[in-house]
């Protein structure tokens, strides 16, 4: 009787151990990233299957452009194929103003584009707009503080916010911005008068005044002609974009001001988002937070090792060993647009 009853007792607690799910001295184990666990079961991959078009101004072997490869190679991977990214370069979905109009008037032919973070200025994002303000960031460890904080997510998600049919996926940079010209310069003195080539943005072209110069609005995609044939005397590019679109060769002075930094955003339109299930919206989402990452090892690299081609090349490089003189002459358009937000201008200001 008592070998039946203890029988009866073990098999009791072994059915009472089933139904819990697993022996009580097995480890509990942490649930993977959703994304790694979708694909892992093979769940993303059987996902409907989707072709996003993303928009890149520049050529691919841009740090821009780079990161455009890693994004698309990682989504494809993350998603086991149901997610193919389909990266045109170079400009040929037109400038970004031309990409982010259509993507705001809710075209279907574009579903992503990499932008310069100062590219929403126009469209009413205000907390955007900070990040364009001329000697913002002081290096770029500065700037990395920023991307990785807290903050950064306030500022991806603005779009939403405002009501915009986009929203941000994930943080880059593309190196800080100079200007180059057609005649040589030695200074801040030398770009006097001089035409330079601004997109239609106002922190922009009130920089190009403050520093005496004469703001030219000229599309990207025509500046190279510009260059050319006179219609303006310089402009201001990172080094890796400088190189890979040639203009070294109607410009070939190229001075380290360091104005600001190319800080750059990927966006997805609400229809491509729509069109994810939330596995795939996951692999989005993990897809560029391994991307940002990816960029912030690429890019100074990538910008030392342009920048000694260029030397190499005969390009005149001018060191700017003090640049509080450029930060003093941009003193008025830095107070005009950040004093409706200082408070919020000052928490980046902080990071660094």
């Amino acid at each position: 009787m008592k070998k039946m009853l203890s029988a009866l007792l073990a098999s009791l607690m072994l059915l009472s151990l089933a139904g819990c799910g697993g022996s009580s001295s097995a480890p509990a184990q942490s649930s993977p990233a959703p994304a790694q666990s979708a694909a892992a079961s093979g769940d993303v991959s059987s996902d409907p299957k989707v072709t996003l078009v993303y928009a890149e101004v520049n050529p691919a072997d841009t740090i821009v452009g780079q990161t455009a490869a890693h994004f698309k190679e990682r989504v494809e991977e993350l998603s086991g194929g149901s997610i193919t990214i389909d990266v045109q370069y170079s400009g040929v979905l037109g400038s970004e103003n031309d990409v982010l109009d259509a993507m705001l008037g809710g075209s279907t032919s574009i579903d992503m584009s990499r932008i310069s973070a100062f590219a929403l200025n126009s469209y009413g994002a205000q907390k955007s707009m900070l990040l364009s303000i001329p000697f913002t960031f002081e290096n770029r460890q500065h700037f990395w503080n920023f991307a990785n904080s807290d903050l950064a997510a306030e500022f991806l998600n603005e779009p939403q916010e405002l009501g915009l049919p986009l929203r941000g996926i994930f943080y880059g940079e593309e190196g800080f911005r100079h200007f180059f010209t057609v005649d040589p310069i030695s200074g801040i003195e030398d770009l006097a008068g001089m035409k330079l080539r601004v997109s239609n943005d106002p922190i922009m072209n009130g920089m190009v005044q403050g520093l005496g110069a004469a703001p030219t609005v000229v599309s990207f995609g025509e500046l190279y002609s510009a260059l050319q044939t006179g219609v303006v005397d310089g402009a201001e590019q990172p080094i890796a974009n400088y190189k890979s679109n040639a203009f070294n060769e109607v410009a070939n002075n190229l001075i380290l001001d360091g104005h600001t930094l190319g800080a750059i955003q990927c966006v997805i339109t609400d229809n491509a988002w729509a069109k994810l299930t939330p596995a795939q919206q996951e692999v989005i989402m993990q897809a560029g937070r391994d991307t940002q990452e990816f960029n912030a090892g690429l890019s100074e690299s990538a910008e030392n090792m342009v920048l000694d081609e260029l030397k190499a090349a005969g390009c005149n490089v001018v060191e700017v060993a003090d640049k509080s003189v450029w930060a003093d002459a941009c003193k008025t358009v830095i107070e005009e647009n950040t004093k409706s937000q200082a408070e919020l201008y000052q928490k980046i200001l902080d990071l660094k």
